[in-house]
This record gives structure tokens, sequence and C-alpha cells, in this order.
């Protein structure tokens, strides 16, 4: 049984191995394959730089030998500065020199006339000839100068392919000496020896493309384009004409590959490497030559497939030793893999408890929590903040934080995570949200996530809910501020009310002394209306400062915001002002006279339509909230709004927004003072149109006690 047991896995560890093998010589074989292409380019390539190296250095010999010419012909014209009587006197000076130049190339010495075309040709051991004209052949050709040199363009002759190299004879502009120069004696002996590698060789074409050197003579004087073309013609020959036209010919030099079907006696098809550059003659007229070095591929070949070899060879040692270690590792891998199998496992299951217990922990979280990268784009959030700005999770990631908030709100965040990534220490900034209705105030704490470098690689944000607190920080600073205001009125209200008393009284008196028609009647009215505002004004005061005791007394709010609507409601309407109700049903009973608090309400009311002069809507609401457990009225307006900067000081006396003798400031002081006294509170939510057509309007919120449940 043990046997039957172990066959199986004895199986299938060799089918394992056979696999590897089979694997490793794959990608050895496509390693060898790469390698060797790589090879051959490399190879090729170098090769081909080479090939230009020759052809530079072939270059630099044909322009020296050129520039030495060009330096005999002057020194030679140089020396008939005085006249010469005739073509004796001028055969006994030029056949030394004519013999001395003859191995550069130069066939003949000519000395021309062009007044009269005449010319004399000089050549060696034999007598002055006269020859044509070289009008023919010099009118497309600017004459030079004294000092200068014409080289002209090669022409064809009998004796193969010449080029005329011309000057003026002294200082004489009226004779020429010339150089006739025979480009194949003159370029053989510099190029019949070039060899690249074992048998490549050089040829050279001018600015037309004919062959001025060529190893095959039959090609000189011939135009390379045509000459392959009639030799060769069931050739490809786009390669080798597109590398003639578009870079020899254009005075270019580099390299590349053709096909030919000669080479040194070979014939047959066969692919050459070649390298290029070109010779410059002369800048005026500017005339350049192009030298070629060309060599057959398969010469490379041999060296390339020797490399291959030894490679192959080296290539199959490594692919045993590598079979033979992957073996071993796998015999190593059996054994303890299962092992390391049962850790992982482990960890995983660890890892995921921990994550979830993570997730669960952040999407529980009634905390605003999400993450920003540099750029202060949002790169996670939890759900309280998706909710929170009602949307969903993938909505809001890779968004930046500027599309969330206000301009300026975003830009001072945006700061601090920036001072973050700068510091590298946690930043706090408060942020008011006045997207929504009412605004919300956050408190939130930006803090560097750093990565296991110990870069920070984000800013988490915790952002926290604070708007309560503000709201009861706010109404703290007011309460005190209205103590304070309390006090100090209470204090001028007496030390006015004594001396206001006395002035009514003699008012009084005065007035039973005068005829009720007489003028001195009617100022004395006037200045008792006005002292009896005073007297209230200063009663008012009284009664906000006065030191009252909670309100015991118990109204129905219901009953009490219907009474006063119904008032109200015709000589609000009759402004163009809408009222719109929202009551709830059933309200429970609220702390506070009824008188009193109708007259908060319908202060607010009045407030609420004197900010609309040109008409809107009046919103009068009233619920029960579960969270405070108090009765809420809010008394809303579509008017102009209250500024920020003005929402701290209108519970203060004689603050008022109203044109002058349009109201006294001692509504909202009185109002608040009558709530505060039955325990509740008095909240003002204001917007201002910042541009044409943003929503603009003021809410007060009034909440209320409610009457205890043993005294129902």
């Amino acid at each position: 049984m043990e046997k039957f047991s172990r066959k199986p896995r004895q199986n299938r560890f060799g089918r394992i191995i056979l696999t590897v093998a089979a694997l490793i010589l794959m990608a050895g074989a496509a390693i060898h394959l790469r390698f060797t292409r790589q090879m051959e380019i490399l190879v090729v390539d170098q090769f081909n730089q080479e090939q230009l190296t020759v052809a530079r250095i072939i270059r630099k010999l044909v322009e020296n030998s050129l520039n030495t010419l060009e330096k005999e012909l002057l020194q030679t014209a140089g020396k008939f500065s005085a006249p010469v009587s005739g073509p004796s006197a001028w055969q006994v000076q030029l056949q030394p020199e004519l013999n001395r130049i003859a191995t550069t190339g130069v066939m003949d010495i000519l000395i021309w006339e062009p007044t009269s075309d005449t010319a004399w040709v000089f050549s060696r051991g034999e007598p002055v000839r006269e020859s044509p004209g070289l009008a023919p052949v010099m009118a497309s050709e600017a004459l030079p100068g004294p000092g200068e040199i014409l080289v002209t363009h090669p022409v064809s002759t009998g004796s193969g392919v010449s080029v005329l190299m011309i000057t003026p004879v002294g200082s004489r502009a009226g004779q020429f000496l010339l150089f006739r120069i025979n480009l194949s004696w003159f370029l053989a002996p510099l190029l019949k020896d070039v060899r690249s590698g074992a048998s490549g060789y050089a040829w050279i074409i001018d600015g037309q493309g004919r062959f001025l050197y060529h190893p095959f003579t039959d090609f000189i004087g011939r135009s390379a384009f045509e000459v392959r073309k009639e030799t060769y013609p069931g050739l490809n020959l786009v390669q080798i004409d597109r590398i003639q036209r578009e870079e020899m010919l254009q005075g270019r030099e580099g390299t590349g590959a053709y096909q030919s079907a000669w080479h040194r006696g070979l014939t047959g098809n066969m692919d050459k490497l070649i390298a290029f550059c070109p010779i410059h003659i002369s800048q005026t007229p500017r005339q350049f030559w192009s030298v070629a070095v060309v060599a057959p591929t398969h010469e490379i070949a041999s060296a390339v497939s020797q490399i291959h070899r030894w490679h192959l060879i080296l290539q199959g040692m490594v692919i045993l030793v590598v079979a033979a270690a992957a073996t071993a590792l796998y015999l190593f891998e059996i054994r303890f893999s299962r092992g390391l199998e049962k850790v992982v496992d482990a960890r995983t299951r660890a890892l995921k408890r921990s994550e979830e217990k993570y997730r669960l922990l952040i999407e529980s979280a009634e905390d605003l929590i999400f993450t920003l990268d540099d750029s202060a784009c949002l790169k996670s959030v939890n759900s309280y903040t998706a909710n929170f700005f009602g949307s969903d999770a993938e909505h809001l990631i890779n968004r930046p934080l500027s599309d969330l908030l206000s301009r300026d709100v975003a830009r001072r965040n945006i700061k601090a995570v920036q001072q973050v990534f700068e510091s590298q220490r946690s930043v706090r900034e408060e942020i008011e949200i006045r997207s929504v209705d009412p605004s919300v105030w956050l408190s939130a704490n930006y803090m560097p996530l750093k990565n296991e470098m110990g870069e920070i690689s984000a800013v988490l944000c915790i952002a926290r809910d604070i708007t309560e607190n503000k709201n009861l920080q706010r109404h703290l600073v007011t309460t005190e501020k209205l103590a304070a205001l309390g006090t100090l009125a209470a204090g001028v209200a007496h030390e006015i009310n004594n001396p206001l008393g006395v002035m009514l009284g003699f008012c009084d008196l005065l007035l039973r002394k005068q005829p009720p028609e007489s003028q001195a009647h009617d100022d004395l009215k006037i200045i008792e209306r006005q002292g009896m505002h005073c007297k209230e004004i200063v009663e008012n005061l009284l009664s906000f400062a006065r030191d009252r005791k909670v309100s015991e007394e118990y109204t129905d709010l219901n009953h009490c915001l219907e009474e006063i609507i119904k008032v109200a409601r015709h000589s609000i309407e009759r402004q163009a002002v809408t009222v719109k109700t929202d009551i709830a049903r059933r309200m429970p009973m609220v702390r506070g006279d009824c008188r009193q608090l109708q007259q908060v309400f319908l202060n607010l009311m009045n407030n609420a339509v004197a900010a609309m002069p040109r008409g809107g809507v009046l919103g009068i609401s009233a619920f029960f909230e579960k969270g405070t457990r108090r009765a809420v009225v809010k008394v809303s307006d579509t008017g102009c709004g209250i500024p920020e900067a003005d929402l701290d000081r209108i519970y203060e006396p004689f603050y008022t927004t109203k044109p002058e003798g349009e109201g006294t400031g001692l509504g909202l002081f009185v109002s608040y003072g009558i709530i505060t006294s039955s325990g509740g509170s008095m909240h003002c939510e204001s917007h201002v149109a910042e541009q044409p057509g943003d929503r603009s309007g003021t809410t007060f919120i009034v909440k209320l006690p409610l009457q205890p449940q043993e005294d129902l």
C-alpha cells in the first residue's frame, strides 16, 4: 500500500521537474535568440562605424592631396610674373614642374588666354601643342581672381574622368594656368589598397552621381544609377538608390545596408554594409564628392557564428546549473511551504479581522473622517462624511476639497493641508459649512500620515460638529453682555425717572392754566407726549433690568400664535407680504405669560415685514423638538438679511438697523428679556446675498420650556 501511495507523488514530482526543465530550455532558447539578434545588430553597427572611420580617413587624404595640388598651382603661377615670349619659353619652365607633379595625377598643364580662346597644352615627353579653346568648358564657371583657384566639375574624356584646376598667371588676368588632373591617376594610389574587413573596398561619386573611382573600372565615368540598372537588371536597387540620392548626393554622412551583385569578382545577390561621407572640393562654387566604403555581410557572419557557438556552450552550462538549482529549491520548498502556508493563513485572517475592526470603527464614528493628498483631493472618506455632503463615498474620491466648501473656507483649509506637508505637524482649523441650513461649525484636526520611509503620504482629517458649542458660546456672550447692559440701564432709568416725573407734573399744571385752543396749550401737549414717550422707554428699560423670577405661568402656544397672527395678518398682507404658517397641532403647554409672548411674536413679525419693503414671504412655524424637549417657534422672512458683523449687537438696547425715526432699538432687547425670563432661548440666523440671485433672509428661533408632566 505504501508503494501505491508514493507512486502518484513521484510521477507528479517528475512531471513538475520536466515542466521546469522545459520552461528553462524555452527561456534559454528565447534568450539565445534575443542575444544573437542583439549581438548581430551590435557587431554590424560597430563594423559600419569602423567603415565610417575609414571613409573619413579617405576624405582627409583626398582633400589634403587636392590642397597640395592647389598650392603647387599657385606656386607655379607665381613664377610667371614677367612676360614670356612664347610657347617654347613656357615649355622650358613648365616641363620640370610637370615632371615633378606627374605622379600626383596631373597629366597636362595648360596656358589659356580667354580673350582669344587660345590654349597651349604641355604634356610629359611631348612637344607643346595648341588645343581647342576652353570657352565651352568654362562657360558655366566664374573665372577666379588673382590668388584664387577654381576646380571644375568632372568631365569624361577618352582617357577617363578629369577635372581642371585653374588660376590666373601672376597678376595678369589675361592668362590662366591650368592643371588637368586624371582622376583615375589621382584617386587610384589613395583608394586601391583600402580594405574594410577581408575584402571591403571604397568608391567615389561626384555631385551628379557619376563614378569617379571604382574597383570595377567599367563603372568609372558613368552614372551610378544607370550603370547598376544596365549591368544587373534583376537586382533590387531601391536601398542603394535611396542612400545615394537622399544621403550621399545631399552631402551627408552615415551608414546603411543594400543589395549588390558584384564584389571583387564575386557575382550573385549579396547584402553589403556601407559607410559614406562627403569630400569637400571647393566652396565657390560649392562642390563636393562622396566616398563610400562597402563590405559584404557574410564576412561578419563567421565571427558572429564563432561567438554564437561559445555563447551556446556557456548558455547550456548555465541552464544545467539553473535546472539543478531549481530542483534543489523545489525540494526545499516542498518541505517548508506547507508550514509557511499555515503561518500566512493565520496572519492573513488576523489582518483581515484587524482591517474589519478598523473599518467598522471608522464607519460607525459620528465624525467626519477622510484623507487628503498633497493637492487637497479626497483619497478616502467614511460613511458619515459622505452622508454629511449628501453623496456617496465613490463619488467623493479624488474630488478636490474646494468642490465641497465655500471659496474662503476652502482656501484656509487647503493652506492648512499644505502646512501639514511642510511642517509635518498637526494643524487645527474651524470650518463653517454654509451650504446647509442652518449653517454648521466643524472643528477639523489635520494630522500627517507617514509611510515606511518616514515621508508624509497623506493627511488625515477628523472633524467634529461643534455647532451647539458655538451657539452656547454666543448665547453666553450675549447673556453676559445684556446683563451688564441691564445693570447700566437700571441705574440710568432710575436717575432719569425722577426728573422726568417732575417735568411731566409741572407740564400738567401749565396745561390746566392754558386755554385748550391756544398755541401754548398745543406746545405743552407736544412736550407731554414726548415726555410720556421717554417714560415708556424708561419703563421698558426697568422691566428688562428688573431681576425677574422665572415665570411659573403656562400658556397654550397654539392659541397664543393663532390669536396674534389673526390680529396682525391684515396689516401685514396690505404691505405685499404673504404669510405662510406651519404650526403643529396639539402643542404641549409652554412656560410664559401669553400677553408677553404675543408681544415677542408681534415684534418679530413687524421686524420681518420691515425687512421686506418690496414684499416677500413671512414664515411662521411651530413644532416640538424631541432632542431638547422644547417647543420651537421660527419666524422667518425673505428680506435683505442682517450682516454677520451685526448679529452680535441686535439685542443691545437702542441698536437698530431701521432708518432714523422708525425704531427705538428696544424691541429685540425687551423680547430677549421676556423669553429668558421664561427659561427659554432666542437665536438668530441670517443670510445676506453676496451676488444678485443669491438667497437672503433672516430666521429667529425661539425655544420655550414645556410644562412638566407632574403639573399636568
